[in-house]
């Protein structure tokens, strides 16, 4: 198993108990000493939270990242990610700029990406990634 960088998708799955995404958990944790989150990711996840006004999952988000390695945006991954975007804009292909920031700080901390939303990643030939809910 790679060192990776865990998706929104992938962390909400894992919030809910999701059983397959939740062994896979326990098999990274065995191999490294902590997960990685982008701070993307950190948004994404306490802003839908927030919204739902869902204090205690809030605080049950709040105890899990405090274990987490939570990566920021660089100017080296937003260089990337600014890259990634002209390239796949020159194709006629267009992802959502969360997306394009999570990609960048993957590629430059050179980590697998792990997500359920491996088709909408798939045009960033440079980025790995996996899937923890299969």
């Amino acid at each position: 198993m790679n060192r990776s960088l865990i998706d929104t998708d992938i962390l909400s799955y894992f919030l809910k108990g999701n059983k397959q995404v939740t062994k896979n958990f326990e098999l990274y944790l065995n191999e490294y000493p902590q997960t990685t989150i982008s701070e993307i990711t950190y948004f994404e996840v306490l802003s839908g939270l927030t919204f739902k006004k869902a204090s205690k999952q809030i605080e049950q988000f709040e105890k899990f990242i405090s274990t987490c390695d939570i990566l920021k945006l660089s100017t080296s991954s937003l260089r990337t990610s600014a890259n990634i975007y002209a390239e796949l804009r020159e194709k006629g292909i267009t992802i959502g700029t969360p997306d394009l920031l999570i990609s960048g700080i993957a590629l430059v901390n050179n980590l697998t990406l792990v997500t359920n939303n491996q088709k909408h990643y798939q045009p960033i030939s440079e980025l790995t990634t996996s899937n923890w809910n299969e």
